[in-house]
This record gives structure tokens, sequence and C-alpha cells, in this order.
């Protein structure tokens, strides 16, 4: 039973969420074998302003060694 979280800046519109959330469940149910009714995505809009504190030190920094794509940009710049 996957849920997966997608946390990014706002400017997004409903449209692509839409997409995202779709192409992720695609992928879950093409390469872990679960049904669609299986999978659930969610997308929270995090303010660049909170980056640092609501995902790059839980989240990232964190989490390092269970981190499969690790972002490639300095966190300073936040």
């Amino acid at each position: 039973m996957p849920h997966v979280i997608v946390k990014q800046w706002p400017g997004k519109s409903e449209q692509q969420k839409q997409q995202l959330a779709d192409a992720i469940t695609k992928a879950v149910t093409a390469i872990l074998g679960y049904g669609k009714e299986s999978v659930s995505v969610g997308i929270e809009v995090v303010q660049p302003a909170a980056w640092l504190d609501e995902v790059y030190n839980p989240d990232i920094l964190g989490k390092w060694d269970t981190l499969y794509q690790k972002p490639g940009y300095d966190p300073s710049q936040f």
C-alpha cells in the first residue's frame, strides 16, 4: 500500500498536479505490482521560505540514506 507524498513550491496548476499524481500512480503500479486502488498520492505545497525547516532538514538531510534521488541544489540558497 504505497503512499507517496510530493512536496513542492507553489506555482503549479491543479492540472499539472493531477498529471503528476497519475504518472506516479502508473509507475508504482507498473514497477511494484500494486493495483491502482492500493496507491495514494498527496501533494503538499511548501513556501520557499519554509523549505529548509519543513522539507530539507527533516525529510532530506535527516534521511539521506533513504533517498534514491538526491537533490542537486545548495540548501544555503534558501
